[in-house]
């Protein structure tokens, strides 16, 4: 069995050039195919969805990295009932809305967590 690597993103990218590192370190990692990648948003992050990314930081990352992830036939994670999700429009990949009860249990069944 693969190992698993949740990435959690926490951070807005409006503000910080974290969410997109975030999301390329995701697809670079899940390209090597020697690990599980799971991607979970939470708060402003989910905003890095958003086709209209042209004003966050290291926008071209969302676009050019987001494709890859919904390759994997996988959703990306994102915070049930968050207030960003009514402003998210279009998203460039599809998204799951998961609780936080379901969110600690994905990071309890993975081997890495890692924090943006």
């Amino acid at each position: 069995m693969k190992p698993r690597v949740l990435i959690v993103v926490e951070s807005n990218p409006r503000t910080s050039g974290r969410p997109a590192e975030a999301i390329r370190v995701a697809a670079g990692i899940g390209t090597w195919k020697k690990v599980e990648v799971l991607l979970y948003l939470r708060g402003a992050a989910i905003l890095s969805l958003s086709e209209y990314s042209d004003e966050w930081i290291d926008e071209d990352n969302f676009s050019r990295y987001l494709p890859i992830l919904q390759e994997w036939g996988r959703p990306v994670y994102v915070q049930k009932g968050a207030p960003e999700l009514a402003l998210l429009g279009e998203a460039l990949t599809s998204f799951e809305e998961v609780s936080d009860a379901q969110w600690a249990s994905l990071a309890g069944q993975s081997t890495y967590v890692l924090r943006f």
